[in-house]
């Protein structure tokens, strides 16, 4: 009976696992659907010597080639590859019917004042401010001029505030995968690239609307800011705005599918040239810190395998005393990929995490998810479950 119970559970573990709607569950990225924003009769934002539309494309042809070249296994699909007019809703159309698994719209910002500079990554959401909702209407926009735009977004106004409640009824699935990509974008923006980080943003687009994955909407600058737009329009810029996302997408991947993250061959060695100093200094940092922050797990006994659960993650270390975990038991973290990860409890076998895992959904975090340990490293649960098996093969 036991034996019986074990194996329920261990399937409803594998179901939970492959369940795309929790945002942090780690899958395969298989698919990814790259968005150059505006294109043909619709340049987009226009500075004094430059075009929207073409920044945003040779930005996304150049992350795309990254992509490809890196990862074999990853199919990259342009909504456009030219400088053509593709309606806001064939863009979701697009990546929806390729089952994508990762959604990038690529634009550029503009303001009448010559003033502001940055990059901001938005994800689908209602506007918090009116400065949001004005970025929102800009990029809407480009829907007046497809015709039977009406049917099409039933009827959606992008000049009408009203109009921007129907977003209140689609929130996304994915909205917490999106903030974490978005998250790691902006970070490498600010630190790579040494971009003014303008952070990561919600408010209603049109293009990200009805899409079914993760998905994230880029403004890499302002064209309307001289000095901005010269490193827009430059081949340099766009090279390091391009590695920039491909770094962020590459940690992405790396943490939703529990992996290693090693590309297939080695990483944008044009662009790394100047950067492996700075890598290797980061790289060593890092490590140090993972270090400090594994002690707990790497304390633990030799081959002894700890399950847990984890909730959240953060560009910033807080301590486990923090108000948002106080409903939460045996708080603790990890560093992985550039951000802390936060987990609740540690067990010996999968399915004390498994009934923990409800607990930590029942308060508010329902894209938790069950992780393991090995000493001190992080492996899938399915490694750990196979570990057991063996131990138990071995030792009977």
């Amino acid at each position: 009976m036991k034996r019986l119970i074990f194996v329920f559970v261990l399937w409803l573990a594998v179901f939970l696992w492959n369940t795309k709607v929790y945002s942090q569950d780690p899958y395969k990225i298989k698919v990814v659907v790259i968005d150059a924003g505006h294109g043909g009769n619709d340049p987009g934002a226009v500075g004094k010597s430059s075009k929207e539309k073409d920044i945003a494309l040779s930005v996304a042809l150049k992350l795309g080639n990254y992509i490809k070249t890196n990862y074999k296994d990853v199919k990259v699909i342009y909504t456009r590859d030219t400088d053509v007019f593709v309606e806001l809703y064939k863009r979701a159309e697009i990546a929806n019917k390729a089952n994508a698994d990762l959604f990038i719209s690529i634009h550029c910002n503009a303001t009448e004042s010559s003033k502001p500079n940055g990059t901001e990554t938005w994800v689908m959401g209602l506007h918090k401010s009116q400065a949001n909702l004005e970025v929102a209407k800009k990029e809407n926009s480009a829907i007046l001029l497809e015709s039977n735009s009406g049917d099409a977004y039933d009827n959606f106004n992008p000049n009408s505030p009203e109009s921007y409640i129907i977003f209140s009824l689609f929130q996304s699935a994915f909205r917490d995968q999106s903030i974490d990509f978005a998250t790691k974008i902006e970070n490498e923006f600010k630190t790579r690239v040494g971009r003014n980080d303008r952070g990561v943003k919600e408010a209603g687009f049109l293009v990200l609307w009805k899409t079914t994955m993760p998905s994230v909407l880029i403004e890499l600058g302002f064209v309307s800011n001289p000095e901005e737009e010269k490193f827009l329009k430059s081949t340099q810029g766009q090279d390091y705005l391009a590695s920039a996302i491909y770094r962020a997408f590459k940690q992405y991947k790396t943490e939703m599918e529990g992996s290693d993250g090693k590309a297939e061959q080695s990483d944008l060695k044009s662009v790394d040239v100047e950067n492996k100093k700075e890598d290797a200094k980061q790289e060593s940092v890092q490590a140090k810190q993972a270090d400090a922050d594994t002690i707990k797990t790497a304390a633990l006994v030799e081959d002894e395998i700890v399950f847990g659960v984890q909730f959240t993650s953060s560009s910033e270390k807080k301590p486990a005393s923090a108000s948002s975990f106080q409903s939460l038991q045996d708080v603790w973290s990890y560093y992985q990929s550039g951000l802390y990860k936060y987990v609740s409890g540690k067990y010996d076998t999968i399915d004390d995490a498994v009934s923990h895992l409800k607990i930590v959904r029942s308060k508010g975090f329902s894209d938790a998810f069950v992780v393991a340990f090995v000493n001190g490293k992080r492996i899938t649960p399915q490694e750990a479950v196979k570990l057991i098996e063996e131990k138990k093969k071995n030792n009977p």
